[in-house]
């Protein structure tokens, strides 16, 4: 590991360099660029991760942590670290503070894989607009957490509302096992459903997903039966035509599947770690169609496929609005009132 302390993104760009000829031309398998946007406290958790993925998918890992934006001296600090305790991988971790963190392409863009897709995935909750970020402007895939947010199912309506084509989210990859589940049922019989329930508490965004899923899918209005005994979502229920009754139903990492008819069985459904929701997303660099087709019936949008592909970056300063509400509340408290 090479620890470059208040340096520049010149200086960081040639000690990659130095390093990789030392390793033995790494960049050569590269099938990815990685950004990884993440809080200091949670920098551990995403490298983590980011390893494991990693390991399926060649990538250089460039994780960009934003600190004390307000601070007057612009400082960076950075570590390089190829095949060593973050996997076969190059990864740059970068500690940016000041004004220089509103300004992370500066270091970023020097550092990107020439010719391989980027891929920017937000280990916290994302701007609310991802085209205010450059990072996610730079991203030909852009992978968020809806978990991660204060309101996960509001998050998830933001998603929507701001999408764009390559867009994707970690609670939508948490119900891969649940759909293939669901899907896998229906290989023996025709029958059309009719109607679905879906039992989860109300926050939790991978039900709001499974619903949209769904509607999408089967042309229906699933209920959401909200539960406060179970952290996660629970039991989907569905009803069919010919009056059958599937269910299947979490318990612990299995799953009971029961069909009116039949005896129940068993099967797994293992919560993976976060390094393989990861992996499993760097698998498609394209447009998940069906993701998006889902998220708009979650969040009663349609047509979220056609928008065009292309973002535009529009930078806001963060100082600005700080700036405006405190000229705001000075106003009131001068004159008691808030202007319109």
């Amino acid at each position: 590991m090479i620890g470059l302390w208040d340096t520049t993104g010149n200086e960081v760009v040639k000690a990659l360099a130095a390093e990789r000829r030392s390793a033995g031309g790494v960049a050569s398998g590269m099938a990815l660029t990685l950004i990884v946007v993440v809080d200091e406290k949670r920098v551990r958790e995403a490298e983590a991760a980011a390893t494991i993925a990693a390991a399926a998918h060649p990538c250089r890992l460039l994780v960009v942590v934003r600190s004390d934006v307000e601070r007057d001296r612009n400082r960076l600090d950075a570590e390089i670290v190829v095949g060593g305790r973050l996997g076969p991988c190059e990864a740059v971790v970068t500690r940016m503070y000041g004004r220089l963190a509103l300004h992370a392409e500066s270091v970023v863009m020097p550092l990107l894989v020439p010719d391989v897709p980027v891929v920017t995935w937000w280990h916290g909750e994302p701007p609310a607009e991802i085209a205010t970020d450059f990072l996610g402007v730079v991203a030909d895939r852009r992978i968020t957490d809806a978990a991660q947010a204060a309101d996960p199912v509001e998050a998830l309506r933001q998603r929507a509302r701001d999408y764009v084509p390559g867009d994707t989210d970690l609670a939508w990859t948490r119900i891969t096992l649940w759909r293939t589940l669901v899907a896998g049922a229906f290989d023996t019989t025709e029958a059309q459903v009719t109607d679905a329930t879906v039992v989860a508490p109300r926050t939790d965004p991978t039900a709001a997903l499974m619903r949209g899923w769904l509607a999408a899918r089967l042309g229906i209005d699933p209920r959401w039966q909200h539960t406060d005994q179970h952290p996660r979502m629970h039991e989907v229920q569905l009803r069919c035509a010919n009056g059958d009754e599937l269910t299947l139903t979490r318990d612990d990492s299995m799953a009971i599947f029961r069909r009116t008819g039949q005896e129940d069985r068993h099967l797994p459904l293992v919560r993976r770690p976060l390094g393989d929701e990861l992996a499993e997303e760097l698998r498609r660099l394209d447009a998940d169609q069906v993701y998006a087709e889902a998220l708009g019936a979650a969040a009663g949008l349609t047509g979220l496929d056609q928008r065009p592909a292309q973002r535009v970056h529009v930078w806001k300063d963060p100082a600005e609005a700080q700036r405006a509400e405190a000229g705001i509340t000075a106003h009131s408290g001068t004159s008691g009132q808030v202007p319109a």
